[in-house]
């Protein structure tokens, strides 16, 4: 029988097959090896890093501060806004044509100053016509007054009739009611002709004028001329939580003086400084909060009524605790700590309690004392036992320098660590010529 002979290029499909199962197992065994080796030069670019955080490492350039005693204060922060203590709005309390204007826009007023006059002729005619009757009745008056004296002699001779004397006395009584009504129209006559004046009420700065010169005023007229607001002194009312209610009105009971600083809208410029005067006698219920007064000089005139301001209430003070910058503050698994800064260059975790906070300062309870040394910058990859090497707070803000300083500090180290590793190589060496 024949046999056909196969063909050398023409495989069969499992050989085919066979082929490509090695072809992929192949390729997954050199990226294997890729990936193992890639893995292997990362761990080994990491090591430096690592043992560089250990104890035997390159120093860390930190920045210390001593711990010290001081005073802390506890303050309440709140919101407030300046409130005048007085604001006058200048009104007509009679009607005519405003004749003279004496102010100034944005001028200083004293309490009696002219503000403006109104017309005063029909005023001054009404006095004089109110004058002129109550002269009439009083003259009226003084004829009756003669007639009853007479009536009286004669009623006293049996001359007139009672009658007679009883109608004299009734018309005396008559025209004295008569003067006592003329002199008070001539009282009230001579306050209108006074409201031709209008004077100033207050101390206080004027605003912008609401009317001008020419214009017919009335008592009703709603915007009014001129508004005063006095400036000195000013308060601020803000408010606090219901929680504090208890320590303000107890300190304010004990007759504390409890200091009040306004800042600006950043909480940064303190504008003025005042005093507490009192809380008012509810809470908001619809926010829990309480409504305080504080009386500020204002001199300098940095405060204005309606002004958004940032108040904080000094309420009482914590004197010659342990202080300590609140940037050295650090938090973790040992709950609030410090790094410590050893004699020899090294820091330790020191686990503190902390007290009252007073802007970058806080008060340190338990866990530190005054003298200690504490890391306040470069804090971020210490570890307990890290060498440290200490740079000037000036360095802070130049990194530059302070990336130069730990250099050379590593650098010492190297040479030195170097310098013993020659002389042990060398003893080694001398051990094994001999």
């Amino acid at each position: 029988m024949d046999q056909q002979l196969k063909h050398p290029s023409i495989s069969s499909p499992e050989e085919t097959k066979r082929s490509s199962r090695g072809k992929v197992i192949l390729t997954t065994f050199i990226i294997l090896l890729l990936l193992a080796g890639i893995v292997w030069w990362t761990r080994q670019q990491s090591a430096p890093q690592q043992a560089g955080a250990g104890r035997n490492g390159a120093p860390m350039s930190i920045v210390p501060e001593t711990v010290g005693k001081g005073d802390i204060g506890i303050n309440l922060n709140a919101l407030g806004t300046v409130t005048s203590l007085a604001t006058v709005t200048i009104k007509s309390q009679i009607s005519g044509y405003l004749q003279n204007i004496d102010f100034k826009e944005g001028d200083e007023v004293k309490k009696g100053d002219l503000i403006a006059e109104i017309d005063p002729r029909p005023y001054q005619a009404t006095l004089a016509q109110a004058k002129g009757q109550l002269a009439r009745d009083e003259a009226q008056l003084k004829g009756a007054q003669v007639d009853l004296t007479r009536y009286q002699n004669l009623a006293a001779q049996n001359a007139v009739p009672h009658q007679q004397l009883d109608t004299q006395i009734a018309l005396v009584g008559q025209y004295q009611g008569t003067v006592e009504a003329d002199r008070a129209s001539v009282q009230s006559a001579e306050v209108n002709l006074q409201y031709c004046h209008i004077v100033s009420p207050i101390n206080g700065r004027v605003g912008l004028r609401q009317v001008d010169l020419g214009n017919y005023v009335t008592a009703g007229d709603a915007t009014g001329l001129v508004v005063i607001t006095q400036l000195e002194p000013i308060s601020v009312l803000f408010t606090l939580p219901e929680d504090n209610l208890q320590a303000v009105a107890k300190r304010l009971r004990e007759g504390a003086v409890l200091p009040t600083a306004a800042y600006d809208r950043s909480g940064t410029n303190k504008l003025a400084s005042g005093l507490l005067q009192t809380f008012d006698s509810q809470i908001d219920q619809t926010t829990g909060t309480i409504k305080l007064r504080a009386q500020f000089d204002n001199q300098p005139r940095t405060l204005y009524p309606n002004q958004f301001v940032n108040i904080r209430l000094l309420l009482d003070t914590h004197k010659d605790v342990t202080t300590m910058s609140t940037a050295g503050i650090q938090r973790g698994v040992p709950g609030t700590f410090v790094y410590l800064v050893n004699a020899d260059s090294t820091v330790s975790v020191r686990p503190v309690k902390l007290g009252v906070t007073d802007g970058d300062r806080v008060e340190v309870i338990s866990g530190l004392s005054p003298g200690d040394r504490i890391v306040i910058d470069g804090a971020d990859k210490l570890r307990e036992g890290a060498k440290v090497v200490v740079r000037n707070p000036a360095d802070a803000a130049n990194p530059a320098a302070a990336a130069k300083g730990a250099s050379s500090a590593a650098a010492k180290e190297g040479a030195a660590d170097s310098k013993a590793g020659g002389g042990k190589r060398k003893r080694s060496e001398d051990g094994q010529k001999q």
